[in-house]
């Protein structure tokens, strides 16, 4: 049992902070992302150092109860930074600095992938994240050695990208995060800019949300909105609009990535001190 509870509170709700959470092997790698399957499964990226890094899994499956059910992928992601669940049930992690989008099932077995591995710009170049739109499309915000948002069909056919490097709208420095929400919005952290930048599906600019310090992971929240996390540290609820609802301070250093699970808790994947940290609504 933890020494003390913390409590804290995005608008009305208010929740439990559980940390570390679930059975994440230590020394392995630390915490990149995690996404949950519709069914509350939760996957767990752990990113290592591909040169001199550990051997270890890549991907870490875990109950919704915190149980570790598998680990997977050491073999095969490289530089994985983050990973997310396709409606169907794949899973697509991104695979950094092999400039690869690698895609598995949910035991682990490569289905296939995007990009050509291991060469830069084709097309992608250090990739960040990868989403998903109410259509099964995927986005993935290119955003290291890019600054551009990349959109295909959800059988990988290209559809077209938007994005240059700059500071006005529809460019980006560092596209860290991307998020779809359910009306085709697509929502990217333009990190290194201190906003959320907003998108039709094609990539039209629409709006520029301020006030998130060097923004690194979105997702969506009930009703329409947004849950953002930056490097104050903190983590933030905004509506439909952009418009702050609530914001509190969950982990220490700040959560690299961050997924809403199916019974209403908050994922957070911390870096330093690595581990997953788990908000409860109480």
């Amino acid at each position: 049992m933890p020494r003390h509870e913390l409590i804290v509170a995005l608008g009305e709700i208010h929740y439990r902070v559980e940390r570390p959470w679930g059975d994440v092997p230590s020394g392995a790698g630390v915490p990149s992302d995690v996404a949950c399957a519709a069914d509350g499964t939760v996957f767990c990226q752990l990113r290592q150092d591909p040169s001199v890094g550990p051997a270890g899994p890549a991907v870490v499956v875990l109950a919704p109860d915190g149980r570790r059910l598998d680990a997977w992928g050491g073999d095969d992601v490289a530089d994985g930074h983050m990973l997310s669940v396709h409606p169907d049930g794949r899973v697509f992690v991104v695979d950094r600095d092999a400039h690869e989008i690698i895609v598995f099932d949910r035991a682990g077995k490569r289905l296939g992938g995007l990009g050509a591995r291991h060469r830069p710009g084709e097309p992608f170049n250090a990739p960040c994240d990868v989403a998903f739109g109410p259509d099964g499309s995927i986005y993935i915000a290119d955003g290291y050695g890019a600054s551009v948002v990349h959109r295909f069909t959800a059988e990988g056919t290209p559809l077209g990208r938007w994005g240059e490097p700059g500071e006005g709208p529809g460019q980006f420095t560092t596209p860290h995060g991307i998020w779809v929400l359910g009306d085709g919005r697509v929502t990217v952290a333009d990190r290194e800019n201190n906003r959320v930048q907003v998108f039709d599906a094609s990539g039209r600019w629409l709006a520029d949300w301020r006030d998130h310090h060097k923004p690194m992971s979105v997702h969506g929240a009930p009703g329409g909105g947004l849950y953002v996390t930056d490097q104050v540290p903190r983590l933030s609820l905004v509506d439909g609009t952009g418009a702050l609802l609530g914001r509190c301070r969950p982990v220490l250093n700040g959560a690299h990535g961050m997924w809403a699970a199916p019974d209403g808790a908050i994922l957070l994947s911390e870096q330093n001190p690595p581990r997953l940290t788990r908000l409860v609504p109480v």
